[in-house]
């Protein structure tokens, strides 16, 4: 080690920060670093490293399920979020304990922590687990959240600003004419629910008489959101937009639309959230709010690695985008 920080002109001490991947090293120093010990022929012994330092070299990426137990963990949005998060935490060294968790949820976190599986947890998603969230990080640092930030918390999250996220495809869809905009989710889920206060606002500035808000629950995968909008439209009752709280919702509902007889988006305006990779292949085109989901798991593991040397970070809540296609496009004249 000492050669190499000879040959790199550096401290030993920045050559065994920048073999740990720890964010104290300027990433242009690390990589010289890296080179060099490449070079060199210099080899990590991971298990003397860990022993050293007191840590596993691996990073809990957990999905708590308290809501929603049926969703596995092959749900599009997982296994997008997962693929960036794996990239970015080996990219640092570190290995990935991945974990998902069902009712009853009880002590599952702190249990987590106890067990010394990972040096820092990475969650995905709060679920019914702000409380359990809120008690654990007042004690424990190296936790972050993938959610909503709804009011004063004392944990870390990452995530888009879900109101206004859902406000701005509301008002898309009432700005082309639609009057009957149903919100098509579990609003119980912190996330979502601040995506049905941003679909709430926009309805009620809407003309006076002229747009009607209503609320539909319904199961994440995109089998469930299809039944339960077939039901709703089997119902007769009066709809000609839907904003969806997440794009596999947003894919069932337009199959259950084209299944009752009706078209979309003429019939009915469907806007989803998220843009998935497969939102601007299904037929038609959806439109939606895109969150950047490779930048959040680019925070979700930067902020946790700051968190690992010690600092409070605080949340980081990114600019949603209205992204326009297809599934919302004419059949209505505008107020």
């Amino acid at each position: 080690m000492a050669d190499i920080a000879k040959l790199a002109g550096v401290h030993a001490s920045t050559v065994s920060r920048a073999l740990a991947g720890s964010s104290l090293v300027e990433q242009s120093a690390r990589k010289k670093i890296l080179k060099i010990a490449k070079e060199q022929g210099y080899v990590i012994n991971s298990t003397a490293r860990s022993l050293r330092l007191q840590r596993t070299q691996s990073i809990s990426v957990v999905f708590p399920l308290g809501h929603e137990a049926e969703q596995p963990l092959t749900d599009p949005f997982f296994v997008q979020m997962l693929g960036y998060l794996a990239e970015k935490i080996t990219q640092r060294g570190y290995g990935i304990f991945l974990q998902k968790f069902l009712p009853p949820m009880k002590d599952w976190l702190s249990d987590l922590i106890a067990s010394k599986r990972s040096d820092g947890i990475i969650v995905i998603g709060q679920s019914t687990e702000h409380k359990a969230l809120e008690t654990v990080a007042r004690q424990y640092v190296p936790l972050v959240v993938w959610g909503g930030q709804a009011g004063r918390q004392s944990y870390c999250t990452v995530g888009s600003d879900n109101f206004k996220g859902a406000r701005l495809a509301t008002e898309h869809l009432l700005s082309s004419g639609r009057r009957h905009v149903v919100f098509f989710g579990d609003t119980t889920v912190p996330e979502f629910r601040l995506r049905y206060n941003g679909y709430d606002s926009a309805m009620a500035s809407a003309p006076q008489g002229l747009a009607q808000k209503r609320s539909i629950f319904t199961h994440m995968a995109a089998d469930k959101a299809f039944e339960t909008m077939r039901d709703f439209l089997n119902s007769g009752e009066k709809i000609d937009g839907v904003i969806c709280a997440t794009d596999v919702i947003a894919i069932g509902t337009i199959r259950a639309i084209i299944a009752s007889g009706k078209r979309v988006p003429e019939d009915i305006a469907v806007v989803g959230y998220d843009d998935l990779a497969v939102a601007s292949h299904t037929i038609p085109s959806l439109t939606t709010v895109r969150q950047d989901i490779e930048l959040g798991a680019w925070h979700l593991v930067d902020l946790l690695f700051r968190r690992l040397e010690g600092e409070r970070t605080a949340s980081v809540m990114m600019e949603p985008e209205l992204v326009i296609r297809e599934s919302s496009g004419g059949g209505h004249q505008p107020f």
